[in-house]
């Protein structure tokens, strides 16, 4: 069965399922990169007309589409995509380790960044998660903090009011070394 729930970014829906979708973690696939996708079942998703975006997490996936598209017209097509893949498939639509992109950067063994990252992923991604996306590390450097909006934070109009008054107030409180955060 699955279940769709609005998120704080109008064009954006996140459909949650009983079935584990992602074994790998939250991973993002955007249509103007449809042809570095390799896994089937996220090409035709992209294929849809009107999804621009998909981040697949463990129980959800997200979806971002164009404003020329209405939801009464996707949101059947989508949910009709995730059950014939159920129907037919035992496994997670992503498994395979090599679908990963690596988020390592320099400096990982930074006490500082790995502090950035614990607050990160304990206190900030789950409650991103609910609303659809997730926030990546991308690096620290002067105070500064460089993070990634995903799924249905990207573009969304009120995720620079949650990066600056939540995320970086967040990270502030239990980072010390952090003055800023910027997404890029």
């Amino acid at each position: 069965m699955i279940h769709t729930e609005i998120t704080p970014n109008p064009e954006s829906l996140k459909f949650l399922s009983e079935n584990i979708i992602s074994t790998i973690g939250t991973e993002e696939f955007q249509k103007n990169e449809i042809n570095k996708v390799t896994n089937p079942f996220i090409k035709e998703l992209l294929s849809f007309k009107g999804v621009e975006l998909v981040l697949l997490s463990k129980n959800f996936l997200s979806v971002k589409k164009t404003k020329d598209i209405p939801w009464n017209e996707l949101k059947p097509m989508i949910i009709s995509h995730l059950n014939h893949y159920f129907e037919n498939n035992k496994e997670p639509i992503l498994k395979k380790k090599e679908e990963l992109k690596s988020t390592k950067t320099k400096g990982d063994n930074d006490e500082t960044v790995k502090k950035i990252i614990e607050v990160l992923d304990t206190k900030i991604r789950p409650a991103v998660a609910r609303d659809g996306g997730d926030i990546k590390f991308k690096s620290f450097k002067n105070g500064v903090v460089q993070v990634e909006l995903q799924g249905s934070c990207s573009g969304c109009p009120s995720s620079l009011m949650t990066l600056k008054q939540g995320v970086q107030n967040l990270l502030k409180h239990y980072v010390k070394e952090v003055n800023s955060v910027e997404a890029n």
